[in-house]
C-alpha cells in the first residue's frame, strides 16, 4: 500500500495521507502522488467531493525530518535547482481543483500538515485535532500557502499572532478563531464528513465547481471584475442538462438527478 490512498464511492474521493507510523509526515515521494492524484480526480466527471485525511492518530505532522537527513526529503541538495516553478507542486495543485475539498482533521496537523488543512474548502475537525504554525519555532515559515491562506481566513492580526508565536491550538480554539467550521467527536468524524461530502455531491457537479471558481478568481479582482466573470460562467450552464434537471426538479417538488452534463 502505498503513502497515499485514493478511493472513490459514490462520486465522493477520499485521499488518505498514509504513514501512520511517522504521523503522516511528508516526503517527496508522499508529495508526487498527492499532487497527480488531485490532477486525476480534478479531471474525473465521476468525482464531485474530494475528503482528504490522515490514517492513524494524525492528520499530517510536517516535513518528515528523517527523511530530510537520508536524502528523501524536500530541500535535499546544496544547488539551486535548474527551474523554479511550483505550478504542480501541491499547494498550487490543491488551490486550483475545483472540485470542492473537505478536510476531515483526524487529529495534529503541524507545519505543512497545517497548510494543507488550511488550503481545502471546508475542515471538520475530530476533537482530538490540533493545528500547529510552528514554523517560526523550527526556523522556517509557512513555505505552502499558509501566509496567503491564514490571513484571509482568520484576519491580519489574528493570523499574525498564531504565526509570530508559532502557537498550537486546539480544536476548540480552532472552532473559535474560524479555523474549522464544525468540531465532533473522534468517532464520528468519517461519519459527519461522509453526509456532508454526499450532501454536497447531490448538487448540480458544473455549478458548484463554477461557484468556487469564481471565489478563487474574487480573491484577486475586484467586484465589478468578479461579477463580469460570473456572468460568464452562467451562459454556459443555462445551456447544461443539470439546470433543466433542476428547474424541473423545482417546478415538479422532487429530488432532482444531477448527471453533470
Amino acid at each position: 500500500m502505498g503513502e497515499l490512498i485514493v478511493e472513490i464511492e459514490s462520486h465522493v474521493a477520499t485521499v488518505t495521507l498514509n504513514r501512520p507510523e511517522r504521523m503522516n509526515t511528508i516526503t517527496a515521494k508522499m508529495l508526487d502522488e498527492f499532487a497527480q492524484a488531485f490532477v486525476e480526480l480534478d479531471q474525473d466527471p465521476n468525482v464531485r467531493v474530494v475528503i482528504l485525511t490522515g490514517n492513524g492518530r494524525a492528520f499530517c505532522a510536517g516535513l518528515d525530518i528523517k527523511a530530510q537527513s537520508t536524502g528523501e526529503g524536500l530541500s535535499t541538495g546544496t544547488g539551486a535547482p535548474p527551474r523554479f516553478d511550483l505550478r504542480n507542486a501541491p499547494p498550487t495543485v490543491l488551490h486550483n481543483v475545483d472540485k470542492p475539498v473537505i478536510c476531515a482533521l483526524n487529529g495534529g496537523a503541524a507545519g505543512y500538515g497545517m497548510d494543507l488543512a488550511l488550503g481545502c474548502d471546508i475542515r471538520i475537525a475530530s476533537d482530538q485535532a490540533k493545528l500547529s504554525a510552528a514554523f517560526t519555532r523550527r526556523g522556517v515559515l509557512p513555505e505552502s500557502g499558509g501566509t496567503w491562506l491564514l490571513p484571509r481566513i482568520v484576519g491580519w492580526a489574528k493570523a499574525a499572532e498564531i504565526m509570530f508565536t508559532g502557537r498550537t491550538l486546539s480544536a476548540q480554539q480552532c472552532l473559535e478563531h474560524g479555523l474549522v467550521n464544525e468540531v465532533v467527536a473522534a468517532d464520528e468524524l468519517d461519519s459527519f464528513v461522509r453526509q456532508l461530502a454526499e450532501e454536497i455531491a447531490g448538487n448540480a457537479p458544473l455549478a458548484v465547481q463554477a461557484t468556487k471558481r469564481m471565489m478563487r478568481m474574487a480573491a484577486n479582482e475586484t467586484f465589478e471584475a468578479n461579477v463580469h466573470h460570473v456572468f460568464l460562467q452562467l451562459l454556459p450552464l443555462f445551456r447544461s442538462q443539470d439546470f433543466k434537471e433542476g428547474m424541473a426538479a423545482f417546478l415538479e417538488k422532487r429530488d432532482p438527478d444531477f448527471q453533470g452534463r
